[in-house]
């Protein structure tokens, strides 16, 4: 199945991102994150996330308060933030929340739908498997940089369109979240039941 017409699709609004992150990370499942650019669009329907709390959460960066680093997480909900990671990964996350509320929703996987011959150029990989499987490959594969850190998720260049799966509740499956150390047995980590394309089970 591979989409070629966005034109249906609604644009997700501000009002969307402005509530519960837990709520918000769910309901980004099925969805379809794009990125138009002058090379050519990429998309993918996103296929498993990750909620990031402020408030007793010691994974998330706004844990211990406003830095230069993240203070786009206490910005407007529906904007974009980038961050660089390891020293070699951006990773991209969508802020959620009212502005003053340091949360967000990280995007973990990716299925891969459109500009695909573009996404394994950036990606050095033929197999779609490998193209949007991790938070990292997908920034690499839809040519999201440091750049978009703070971009205005309905008027930018990335933006999110709704729900194109049409998922229901039991094919939604909740776990602790991975790759990370503190706050590692809290369930905030969602990804779409028996999807090929989530980073790993």
């Amino acid at each position: 199945m591979v989409l070629t017409n966005i034109g249906d699709l609604k644009l997700l609004d501000k009002a969307f991102y402005n509530r519960d992150t837990k709520v918000v990370a769910q309901q980004l499942l099925g969805c379809l994150l794009v990125h138009h650019n002058n090379e050519a669009s990429t998309g993918g329907i996103i296929v498993e996330t990750e909620a990031y709390l402020q408030h007793n959460d010691p994974a998330c960066h706004t844990s211990r308060g406003m830095t230069p680093r993240n203070k786009v997480m206490f910005g407007p909900p529906g904007r974009a933030y980038v961050y660089f990671t390891y020293g070699m990964h951006y990773c991209f996350n969508v802020v959620t929340m009212p502005e003053g509320v340091g949360d967000a929703v990280l995007i973990r996987a990716l299925q891969p739908e459109f500009g695909i011959e573009l996404m394994q150029e950036r990606r050095a990989r033929e197999r779609l498997r490998d193209l949007c499987s991790g938070p990292a490959k997908l920034v690499q594969a839809m040519g999201i940089s440091k750049e978009h850190n703070g971009a205005d998720l309905v008027t930018g260049p990335v933006k999110i369109y709704a729900g194109y799966l049409g998922l229901k509740a039991d094919e939604i499956v909740t776990t602790t979240r991975i790759g990370i150390k503190a706050g590692a047995e809290l369930p905030l980590r969602y990804y779409i039941k028996d999807n090929p394309y989530i980073s790993r089970k």
